[in-house]
């Protein structure tokens, strides 16, 4: 199960926010690079990038940084918040990105998604954020009358090979993930589901990796030292020995 550590971006700086509201943020004072470097050295092979001003926009707002990450790093990143075009996507790929996230666009746009899927194959996410098991867009702002398993379902049917699902009501909390949704969704797709969203402890990780689930991102908790992130990768290698 791969640990990858989130870096949030507003306004070019690293940022958490509780529960998707932009109104309850914690700034660190780690600059996007040296935190992508932090983790990297730590062990990290993935990074997740967001970019929180594009997700509530629409358009990408934090290129330049998103841009300086990836060419700082050897570690794989993968970029989500504001993809809504296949030249988003096509640019975040050229800068180096190994996976490109859509979101919003992804569900209110199929015919993109199909031809982003088509032209890109396993580099295209889609992530899904969710709040009491229904879907919600637009940078956590908007719900929709959809549950997050059958938008997964539905996904899957158009050719998405890789889902994210955050749990939003717990995102930034470090009260623990939703095991029960992420079992849920686990359950009912064939593609692989990396888990996002209220990890606070190792046991968290342990128990997401009796899940199945193919990776977990962690973003708070590495921040304030609630979790380690050398000793949560060990806990992911001993769990699949185990």
């Amino acid at each position: 199960m791969d640990i990858i550590p989130a870096i949030d971006l507003r306004g070019g700086r690293c940022v958490r926010l509780y529960q998707g509201d932009f109104a309850r943020e914690t700034v660190f004072p780690d600059d996007p690079v040296e935190a992508a470097r932090r983790w990297e050295a730590a062990g990290a092979k993935r990074l997740h990038i967001v970019d929180l001003d594009g997700a509530r926009t629409g358009a990408p707002a934090n290129l330049p940084q998103i841009e300086a990450i990836i060419k700082a790093v050897r570690a794989h990143v993968q970029v989500g918040g504001g993809v809504r075009t296949l030249e988003t996507i096509e640019r975040l790929l050229e800068m180096g990105a190994r996976r490109v996230l859509l979101g919003t666009r992804a569900i209110e746009d199929p015919a993109l998604l199909d031809e982003a899927c088509q032209r890109h194959g396993s580099a295209v996410v889609v992530s899904i954020d969710a709040r009491r098991g229904m879907v919600t867009v637009r940078g956590w702002q908007e719900a929709l009358p959809v549950t997050a398993v059958d938008l997964a379902r539905g996904l899957v049917r158009l050719g998405v090979q890789r889902l994210v699902y955050t749990d939003i009501g717990r995102d930034g909390t470090l009260e623990g993930p939703n095991l029960q949704a992420i079992a849920e969704i686990v359950r009912q797709v064939s593609v692989p589901v990396i888990a996002s969203g209220g990890v606070g402890a190792l046991e968290d990780i342990r128990r997401l990796s009796e899940l199945g689930v193919e990776g977990v991102i962690i973003g708070k908790a590495l921040y304030t030292g609630a979790v380690d992130l050398a000793e949560a990768i060990a806990t992911a290698r001993h769990m699949a020995r185990s």
